[in-house]
């Protein structure tokens, strides 16, 4: 099977990212990213993004996950810390983590150190799922084997009797990491794939470089 993709291509035009508009701060911008993409149409999750990290058996791994906050420390996600995810970063913390909205024509790639967040946090967030949710982060041991469908749905329906009339503690095995940030680069298309990119790396006292890179 062959399928040549040669001529998909498509001009970059809405934007422009110039160090003239932006703050010395990269979460300031990235924060104003978000909540232009936010008010946006044609992006159902902006907080869609992709976690990279270098698994057990030494191959990169990607997958999407969703943000669920950011702050000036960093980007919280939550997951299954016994997943094979939570597993690789407990081994490797070195992380990286991406946004593509490409109704903005953008991208954001974010290289950090990933950490779990305090436990009373993980609770807070854990309380505030879906009942659903909190049995379905229970019932999943993620990344495990199973035998099929049936297994989970079945598991589901035990532990939906077994909390009827009880309260759904946050399990030990699921919480949030925080990846702080060592680099964030912001790219904005521009015609002619002559794209903007602006990288903000962190300097050992805690200041931010900003440096303009060649598309």
């Amino acid at each position: 099977m062959q399928q040549d993709l040669g001529s998909y291509r498509r001009s970059y035009e809405k934007s422009e990212l110039t160090e003239s508009s932006i703050s010395d701060n990269p979460m300031e911008l990235f924060q104003k990213w978000f909540y232009e993409v936010e008010a946006s149409e044609g992006i159902d999750e902006p907080n869609a993004m992709t976690v990279s990290n270098i698994g057990k058996d030494g191959y990169p791994k990607s997958r999407v996950v969703l943000l669920k906050k950011f702050t000036s420390d960093g980007f919280i996600f939550y997951t299954n810390y016994e997943s094979e995810k939570g597993k690789a970063i407990s081994a490797n913390s070195k992380v990286c983590i991406s946004f593509f909205w490409p109704n903005m024509e953008r991208q954001v790639i974010i290289k950090g150190d990933a950490e779990k967040i305090a436990e009373n946090l993980s609770d807070g967030y854990f309380e505030s799922r879906p009942e659903g949710s909190k049995l379905g982060a229970i019932v999943s041991r993620q990344s495990e084997v199973i035998p099929n469908r049936e297994y989970l749905e079945s598991k589901l329906k035990e532990l939906e009797k077994a909390y009827a009339d009880k309260e759904i503690e946050r399990p030990s095995f699921w919480g949030g990491f925080i990846v702080k940030p060592v680099s964030i680069e912001f790219w904005q298309g521009r015609p002619n794939r002559l794209h903007d990119r602006i990288r903000y790396s962190m300097h050992d006292n805690y200041d931010w470089k900003i440096e303009r890179l060649a598309p």
